[in-house]
């Protein structure tokens, strides 16, 4: 079987200087590092819940964010990847780094036995990995990720320039698709669900180190005490679905 049975949305920064940051706006505690490079580093949460987010400090590039698929059978997981059309990036004989057709990184990793997903903390929830893609390789990636993952729902969004990836209850990650309004190359962020208290929740942040981009009717850009980019989003921090109108 290659079927997801949990994710982690993984914070990729070019230095470790925002993981404590992001201990604190998740509530959680920072796991020693690991890795070669001492790269790895997972945010703990409270007893009886599974972690689903980790940090790791990149050694090119601004860094950014990429999703990892816990899953049972990752040799069968990688190959059904590579039929659908990505590229393999790394075999770590027991863990693969790939990317997706547009060129987005993501990550099959044997499943551990996770599943207790934390709570929502201090009003927000750490629960989408966004993928910003070109206008030329928006549909494509869109098609990829509907068929490499058959259980998760693919929904295009009331805006034509976003499609969302929501997995089976349980999972604590999903996976927006945005398109972007020029020609760049992909990248990836991580969104927070805020709702009802978005403002309340960015006051904690700028409070924390962050610092506000800008505002747009549903959701607000900021950066992170290392310049990194992410979204607090105003959908609902429970469900990750957007309140009713």
């Amino acid at each position: 079987m290659t079927d997801v049975r949990w994710t982690y949305a993984f914070i990729d920064r070019p230095s470790p200087a925002s993981a404590p940051f992001w201990a604190t706006v998740t509530g959680t505690t920072l796991s020693e590092p690991r890795g070669e490079r001492a790269e790895f580093r997972t945010l703990l949460p409270s007893d009886g819940h599974a972690p689903c987010v980790k940090f790791q400090t990149v050694a090119e590039g601004p860094g950014g964010a990429h999703i990892d698929f816990s899953v049972t059978d990752v040799p069968g997981f990688v190959a059904r990847a590579l039929k659908l059309g990505a590229r393999l990036v790394a075999d770590h004989t027991d863990w693969a780094v790939l990317a997706s057709p547009a060129g987005q990184p993501f990550c099959a990793v044997p499943w551990q036995g996770e599943s207790v997903r934390p709570p929502v903390h201090a009003g927000a929830r750490l629960d989408q990995v966004c993928i910003d893609l070109p206008p030329s390789a928006y549909s494509a990636d869109i098609s990829f990720f509907t068929a490499l993952l058959p259980t998760w729902t693919s929904t295009p969004s009331p805006l034509p320039e976003f499609h969302v990836l929501t997995p089976p209850p349980g999972l604590p990650t999903r996976l927006l698709l945005q398109r972007t309004t020029q020609e760049q190359p992909t990248s990836a962020h991580i969104d927070l669900a805020t709702a009802p208290n978005l403002p309340e929740v960015r006051a904690r942040h700028e409070q924390s180190g962050a610092r506000l981009i800008a505002e747009f009717p549903h959701w607000t850009v900021m950066k992170d005490p290392d310049d990194g980019l992410y979204c607090l989003t105003g959908r609902d921090a429970e469900t990750g679905t957007r309140p009713q109108s």
